[in-house]
C-alpha cells in the first residue's frame, strides 16, 4: 500500500441517537446480569434504543438534520449519498434514496454501503475515491444502525451490548487541491465471517452451521482474539502507510465494540488510552455509526481541534476492517 492520493476535506458533521435509554440496571430485569459484570467487561452503563414506532431511517434523518443545523450546511448540491448500514428499513428503496427525497436532493447518486462496523470508514474510502475521480465534488455520508431491532434479548452474552444510532459527514473536494485524509487501510478475513452474522435466511455460512431467526449471533472470545491480533496489526499498517507514529497523531478513533477491544487495541498498538474517543459507556456498540458519534461527542466538547489529527479504524462483521487517517479541518 501506498499513501493515499485526497483532494477531500470533512466540512461538517452532525449526530443522532434515540431519547429511550437501556440501563444496565434494565438489563438486570431481562437476563441473568448485573451492572458491576457488564461494566467490567464491556465499559456500558446504558444504550439508546428506538421505540417501537422508530426506525433506522428516523436515526438517518436526525443525523443529517443536525449536521446541516449546527454547520448551516447547502445540501441541495450533494451529488452523491452513501449511507453505511447493516439495518436498513428496507433493502430497496435504500437509506439513501430515501435520504435524497428527504431533503430534496436533486441528480445525485445514492447507495447503501454494508460493511458492519467498518462501514463509515470504508464510506469515507469510497466518498474520497469518488471525489478523486473528478465526476463528484460534494458527498453525504452517514453510519447508521438500529441494532435493538436485531438483538436477542434472551442471549445474556450480546444483549447488553448493543444500542442504536447515526453520525452523518459531509465530504467536499478542497479548492486548493490537497485533501485531509492521508491515509487508507483495508483487510478482510471471510473465513471468520461465521463469528459474529446476522442471518437474512441462509441456514449455513461456509460449511458452517447458523442461526436464521433475524437477530445477531456472536462468538465474542473469537471476535476478541481476531481484533486483538489483526486489527492491531492492520492500525500498525495503517500508520506505516502514512509514514507517522502514534505520538504523531492526536486522536484514535476505533470502533467501540467494548471498552475491552479498545484498551487492547491502545496496548498493541503503542496508542496511550487518553488519546482513544469513545462512546461505547452511554450509547453501547452501535456498529457503524460507534466512530462517528464518539468523533461528534469529541468535536461539541471541544476535545478535537482544527488541525489535529486522526485515525479512525473500524473493523467486525465479515470479518472485515477498513482504517483512514485524516487530518480535522472543521473551524469551531
Amino acid at each position: 500500500m501506498t499513501a493515499l492520493q485526497s483532494n477531500s476535506r470533512i466540512t461538517a458533521i452532525g449526530s443522532y441517537v434515540p431519547e429511550r435509554r437501556i440501563t444496565n440496571a434494565d438489563m438486570e430485569k431481562l437476563v441473568d446480569t448485573n451492572d458491576e459484570w457488564i461494566v467490567q467487561r464491556t465499559g456500558i452503563r446504558e444504550r439508546r434504543a428506538l421505540s417501537e414506532h422508530e426506525h433506522a431511517f428516523d436515526l438517518i434523518a436526525g443525523a443529517v438534520s443536525n449536521m446541516a443545523e449546527r454547520y448551516d450546511v447547502n445540501l441541495k448540491d450533494v451529488d452523491y449519498v452513501i449511507v453505511a448500514t447493516s439495518t436498513p428499513d428496507t433493502v430497496f428503496p435504500s437509506m439513501a434514496t430515501r435520504l435524497q427525497a428527504r431533503f430534496g436532493i436533486e441528480r445525485c447518486g445514492a447507495i447503501d454501503l454494508q460493511a458492519a462496523c467498518a462501514g463509515f470508514t470504508a464510506a469515507l474510502q469510497l466518498g474520497n475515491s469518488l471525489l478523486l475521480s473528478g465526476v463528484y465534488r460534494k458527498i453525504l455520508i452517514v453510519g447508521a444502525d438500529a441494532l435493538t431491532k436485531v438483538t436477542d434479548y434472551s442471549d445474556r452474552t450480546t444483549c447488553i451490548l448493543f444500542g442504536d444510532g447515526a453520525g452523518a459527514v459531509l465530504l467536499e473536494v478542497h479548492a486548493g487541491g490537497e485533501g485531509s485524509m492521508l491515509a487508507a487501510y483495508s483487510d478482510t478475513n471471510g473465513g471468520g465471517g461465521h463469528h459474529v452474522y446476522l442471518s437474512n435466511q441462509a441456514k449455513s455460512i461456509d460449511e458452517h452451521d447458523i442461526l436464521d431467526h433475524g437477530k445477531i449471533v456472536q462468538n465474542g472470545r473469537e471476535v476478541y482474539r481476531w481484533a486483538v491480533s489483526q486489527v492491531s496489526e492492520g492500525i500498525r499498517q495503517l500508520l506505516a502507510v502514512a509514514g507517522l507514529g502514534t505520538d504523531d497523531v492526536d486522536w484514535f478513533v476505533p470502533h467501540n465494540a467494548n471498552q475491552r477491544i479498545i484498551e487492547a487495541l491502545c496496548e498493541r498498538t503503542g496508542f496511550r488510552p487518553e488519546q482513544a474517543l469513545s462512546s461505547i459507556a452511554h450509547y453501547g456498540n452501535t456498529s457503524a455509526a460507534s466512530i462517528p458519534l464518539a468523533l461528534d461527542d469529541a468535536v461539541r466538547e471541544g476535545r478535537v481541534k482544527n488541525g489535529d489529527t486522526l485515525l479512525l479504524h473500524g473493523f467486525g462483521g465479515g470479518l472485515t476492517q477498513a482504517g483512514v487517517i485524516i487530518r480535522w479541518t472543521i473551524e469551531t
